[in-house]
């Protein structure tokens, strides 16, 4: 294939009467790279490679699909370029910068291919079943989705229409007809040739529900030769610390753990998907971006010709192209507000039949009258303004259709809500005492007065943290690091003490002697686990991430890659630190406790140091290693939800902790003896038997793993974050996974792969300011 493509390129281009300098020029493609796949050493083209060279030699009709359907096995042309809507530019620079080279493809080159074109097929199939349940837990369809339509956006925010049609230079260009609505959401982003496509509309006006929309629609049209449409919530990127690619590489394999399976070139299924184009990227909530990141992040997604939709609000958009530029080649809309016809035809529907004289009327009959009625200054009546936007229409019905008790003529009043803000605040304001007021059959009954200060404690997490993701995993980071580690190492000392302390008085047959060792143990422990979580996660600001791997010993894919040699080394080496700090400090406090003298106080911690660290070092080596030999990523196609994340990685860790500690004591107690045996004589007379040993590897085994869990793993800290202090203080209930799952059913929160956001921005806005006054 890879000579058929070359021997293509070469011809057009001689056509075009071009040389390889030339169409390096126009294209941006370096003539490295031109050179490469016109000789066949370069081959499996990036399809927005393969576009800028089409672009560059004006191919049209015929011409523009044989180079095409020469790049792409089974390419069938239609559209705005189909097989092209999604293609990185991994072979192409810009014009006068480097080339990025493209790996010349192995013999199994067509296998190699397969891998992530198989996997965008299971991608596709995950997100369609996720988006659709989404759908209907956010009851879109209920009675039938709000109307949202769009017009195009000022001509301000938007590219030359040439780039945005892909025209040739000298070809006459005029604006696309952009208007639609929701149902057309699919068909209007096909009309775009350039494939980028921006939606501006103010807050509430249905942005997510645009684009959920659109994911469904696209997916159910979709050919195979088309990326896969996959929200990612932008608002979580910061484009000054990692680059797009590697951001979206990041949330996909969070979002969808089994793309974290090695994918061809060593590199993840998810980098070859993001690298190859069969992803295409919705990014949603640009506005929620911190001050500061959109001119960045805009700029970012200027660097690349990656196909995509963004969405945002009018004015942070317009804000951020003040600053550097329209999104190239972007074609931006504008949703549009509802309008009284819309209101009369959805809300009377949404209420329940309460007069058997009129089966037809309803609650929402007068006010929709009332609000056609002419203002005496002309002006519209503060509730049509308020029930412009789908979120406030959603809130009204929630306040006032699903609660009969409710009359929604109050809200005329103007006595009482003199103005739309004073309108707003009372629907926000009444959403969650409404909801949490109905019992949910199998839930258990929340108090709204604490439900409003534990929502309000994560609405403002997410502000400090400046991100719409609430991630379970990230909850504990709304505390101050210092107070998170120095937490980890209490509990962490505590939980190791009291093992430590058990296992010693059983072993010795004296409590005294078991609670003095346990004391001594579980402070060292905690210190040292928890200046580990310290340069670990607090010092980098990295964050303890849930595993994407399971373990198994039968039915292991072929893809797998064996992690032992890796697992043994940095087993090994952090096993040798942790023993050598740990025998260090024992052996000064033995020596100390005895009254012995500097020199033998020194000796003593040397000697102990040497001992603990070969000791603790092979058999944290040997454990680590094993673990390797046993660990495989998880299925594309399996659901992923928060509350399944948390299961899975709950379960990935007890089983490493079963796992782990008896092979963990098991090499303790042996090596012990071992040890002994080699350092008899250079170290002077040591001694040990095998109830020491057994105790020795015992307690290591036990103790062991349980500080590797509660101090290193994401399901570790969830239990002693959010599980005990976030409760403890008040901040959280005590039983913090069924709530969030409670709000989620409720509408409060809606899932977004592997994390809950709040559904309503503006509410989790309104919850984390009273938060901040409370």
């Amino acid at each position: 294939m890879a000579g058929e493509f070359g021997a293509v390129l070469r011809r057009l281009r001689e056509k075009a009467g071009l040389t390889q300098e030339e169409l390096e020029r126009r294209s941006g493609v370096s003539v490295s790279t031109i050179r490469g796949l016109e000789t066949g050493k370069r081959g499996n083209p990036r399809m927005t490679t393969v576009r800028r060279l089409a672009d560059a030699l004006a191919l049209g009709g015929e011409d523009r699909e044989e180079l095409l359907g020469a790049a792409v096995p089974g390419f069938r042309g239609g559209g705005a370029d189909a097989a092209e809507a999604g293609g990185p530019d991994v072979g192409a620079a810009p014009a006068g910068g480097p080339a990025v080279a493209t790996p010349a493809v192995p013999p199994s080159a067509s296998a190699v291919r397969a891998a992530p074109a198989e996997a965008a097929e299971q991608l596709a199939k995950a997100v369609a079943a996720r988006w659709q349940r989404e759908e209907e837990q956010r009851r879109i369809q209920d009675p039938y989705p709000l109307p949202v339509r769009w017009k195009p956006a000022c001509e301000t925010l938007t590219d030359h229409w040439a780039n945005i049609r892909r025209l040739p230079p000298g070809a006459p260009s005029a604006p696309l007809d952009l208007s639609g609505r929701l149902e057309g959401i699919a068909e209007t982003y096909r009309s775009v040739p350039s494939g980028r496509l921006v939606v501006l509309g103010r807050s509430g006006s249905g942005k997510t529900v645009l684009t959920l929309r659109f994911v469904l629609d696209h997916l159910r049209t979709r050919t195979p030769a088309e990326p896969v449409p996959v929200i990612f919530s932008i608002g979580a990127w910061d484009p000054t610390a990692v680059t797009l690619r590697d951001w979206l590489t990041e949330q996909l394999t969070r979002d969808h753990p089994g793309t974290a399976a090695p994918g061809p070139g060593k590199v993840s299924l998810a980098s070859a998907l993001v690298d190859s184009g069969r992803v295409l990227p919705v990014l949603d909530g640009f506005d929620e971006m911190a001050d500061g990141l959109r001119r960045p992040a805009l700029e970012a997604l200027n660097a690349t010709t990656l196909p995509l939709v963004l969405t945002s609000r009018p004015a942070e958009y317009a804000a951020a192209v003040a600053e550097t530029d329209v999104l190239t080649s972007a074609a931006p809309i504008e949703l549009t507000d509802l309008t009284l016809d819309d209101l009369d035809d959805y809300l009377p529907r949404t209420t329940r039949k309460t007069d058997r004289a009129d089966p037809a009327a309803g609650a929402w009959q007068p006010v929709l009258k009332k609000l056609r009625e002419p203002s005496p200054d002309g002006s519209p009546a503060p509730l049509a303004t308020v029930l412009s936007t789908p979120l406030m229409v959603a809130l009204a019905r929630t306040v006032y259709s699903d609660t009969p008790e409710h009359d929604p003529a109050e809200l005329l009043d103007t006595q009482l809500f003199p103005g739309v803000r004073e309108l707003e605040e009372h629907l926000l304001d009444n959403f969650l005492p409404t909801i949490y007021r109905r019992s949910r059959p199998g839930a258990r009954g929340w108090e709204p007065e604490r439900v409003q200060r534990w929502l309000g404690h994560l609405a403002r997490h997410l502000t400090e943290l400046k991100t719409p993701d609430l991630a379970w995993w990230r909850l504990g980071h709304g505390l101050r690091g210092s107070t998170r580690t120095l937490v980890t190492a209490l509990v962490t000392a505590l939980v190791i003490g009291l093992v430590d302390g058990a296992m010693s008085a059983a072993f010795s047959g004296s409590l005294a002697g078991g609670v003095l060792d346990g004391t001594i143990v579980g402070l060292l422990a905690g210190l040292m686990f928890g200046l580990v979580h310290w340069f670990t996660y607090t010092v980098t600001g990295k964050d303890v991430q849930p595993s994407a791997v399971r373990l198994r010993i039968r039915g292991r894919p072929d893809t797998t890659t064996w992690r032992a040699g890796p697992r043994l080394v940095i087993g090994t080496l952090g096993g040798a630190f942790f023993g050598c700090a740990y025998g260090f400090m024992v052996g000064l406090l033995r020596a100390l406790s005895q009254r012995a003298g500097p020199a033998l106080v020194l000796e003593n911690g040397l000697i102990n140091a040497i001992f603990f660290g070969l000791v603790f070092g092979g058999a944290a080596g040997l454990s680590f290693c094993l673990l390797g030999l046993l660990e495989t990523p998880r299925d594309i196609v399996s659901a992923v939800s928060p509350g399944s994340v948390l299961r899975a990685d709950r379960r990935t860790v007890l089983v490493r902790l079963c796992f782990w500690a008896p092979v963990f004591g098991t090499a303790v107690g042996l090596g012990a003896g071992l040890v002994v045996d080699l350092l008899q004589g250079h170290l002077g007379r040591l001694a040990t038997d095998p109830m020491t040993s057994l105790m020795l590897g015992t307690i290591s085994g036990l103790g062991g793993a349980l500080g590797y869990t509660l101090t290193l793993t994401a399901w570790g800290q969830w239990c002693l974050l959010a599980r005990i202090w976030l409760p403890l203080t008040g901040r959280l209930p005590w039983a913090a996974a069924a709530f969030l799952d409670d709000a989620y059913q409720r509408g409060v929160l809606r899932q977004a792969g592997a994390v809950y956001q709040f559904r309503h921005a503006r509410l989790q806005s309104r919850l984390a300011r009273s938060r901040r006054r409370g």
